[in-house]
């Protein structure tokens, strides 16, 4: 049986993935940044423990528990675990921009690094990042997340291009719109960083952001895919014997590459407004 370690499973994206790997046969590692969310896992059956992506001791504790209970071996890596702090880019203090970084990308670099080792003394390996649609096109009022995930691109790009002499294979996947908690579970940070009130752009959160927060349209998005449809492309990612870089999930992660990649900068921005 090959042994996954997956990021961020207490809900949403990373739960189904841990249960559908889980259902396809593989040995799964579901960790979460709370141990109350690990027991519940736990109590589904899964192996469940703590890594907490902003905690570099935690990091290094959970990925040596990891290779304790796999006994050393690791055959891919999903970073999944990713947060979101909303607010004006000109409101976002550098404390919450760094905050954000330290689990989207500084944290994931780390837990790599270690799978890496591991993954290049067994001779094989697959290291899948989970992105975003916001990797690939900005959005008003997600500065600091899109920064994070335009980061990952890059880096991830360049681990691809560096592992290429090796048998490690490195993925990217850029969901969509997927229904999860992860917009109700950026109010903290929000309400932690974001002085709304004190900005100049007050009304404008009143008249949108913060009602995007607290009432959450119950119309789903005509993109919207359900979280099953990003595990059966980490499936192919994991199993195809030549994967490829990018794995896009919903439609309007397709309309985004599209755009990144052919249209003119004022279409692209004009659109982007529109959205």
């Amino acid at each position: 049986m090959k042994t996954i370690l997956i990021t961020g499973c207490s809900s949403g994206i990373g739960h189904d993935a841990a249960l559908g790997l889980r259902k396809a046969g593989w040995t799964v590692l579901a960790t979460c940044r709370k141990e109350e969310d690990c027991e519940r896992l736990r109590a589904e059956g899964l192996t469940s423990f703590v890594i907490d992506m902003a905690d570099p001791a935690s990091i290094a504790a959970g990925f040596e528990e990891a290779m304790r209970i796999t006994g050393g071996r690791l055959d891919a890596l999903y970073n999944n675990a990713a947060f979101a702090c909303p607010g004006a880019v000109e409101d976002l203090p550098v404390g919450a921009l760094r905050e954000n970084f330290e689990t989207n990308l500084f944290g994931l670099h780390d837990l790599t690094t270690r799978a890496i080792r591991v993954m290049r003394a067994q001779g094989s390996g697959r290291i899948v990042n989970c992105s975003s649609v916001l990797g690939l096109v900005a959005a008003r009022w997600r500065g600091s997340y899109v920064a994070t995930k335009f980061a990952l691109e890059g880096l991830t790009d360049v681990l691809r291009l560096e592992m290429r002499d090796t048998p490690i294979r490195v993925i990217t996947l850029n969901p969509g719109p997927i229904p999860t908690a992860f917009r109700r579970n950026s109010i903290p940070h929000f309400e932690k960083w974001v002085d709304w009130r004190a900005s100049a752009r007050r009304a404008q959160y009143e008249g949108s952001l913060l009602k995007r927060l607290s009432h959450p349209s119950d119309k789903p998005d005509r993109f919207e895919l359900p979280p099953a449809a990003v595990t059966a492309a980490l499936l192919r990612a994991l199993e195809a014997p030549n994967p490829k870089s990018h794995y896009y999930v919903t439609g309007a992660t397709h309309l985004a590459s599209w755009l990144r990649r052919l249209a003119p900068p004022r279409l692209r921005d004009w659109f982007l407004n529109k959205a």
